[in-house]
């Protein structure tokens, strides 16, 4: 990716995952990652985006969307 490439905000989708714990799949780049709960995320979202992009060209803000799958009777 060259300089004037950068991205300034990366965009995260956040899911719970089926055995327990959480997903995390970033929009538009090839970035996964998966934790066992909220309080690792952050770390683990962050040291996934690190390692994807090479150095100055880290976005400055990592958003994440949460989405959670609910089931309710009729």
């Amino acid at each position: 990716m060259k300089a004037q490439d950068s991205l300034s905000e990366l965009n995260f989708l956040v899911e719970e995952a089926p055995e327990g714990g959480f997903t995390a799949r970033a929009l538009g780049e090839s970035i996964f990652t998966e934790t066992d709960g909220v309080a690792s995320l952050y770390d683990k979202v962050r040291h996934a985006v690190r390692c994807h992009f090479e150095e100055g060209q880290v976005p400055k803000v990592i958003r994440l969307h949460f989405v959670r799958e609910e089931v309710i009777t009729a």
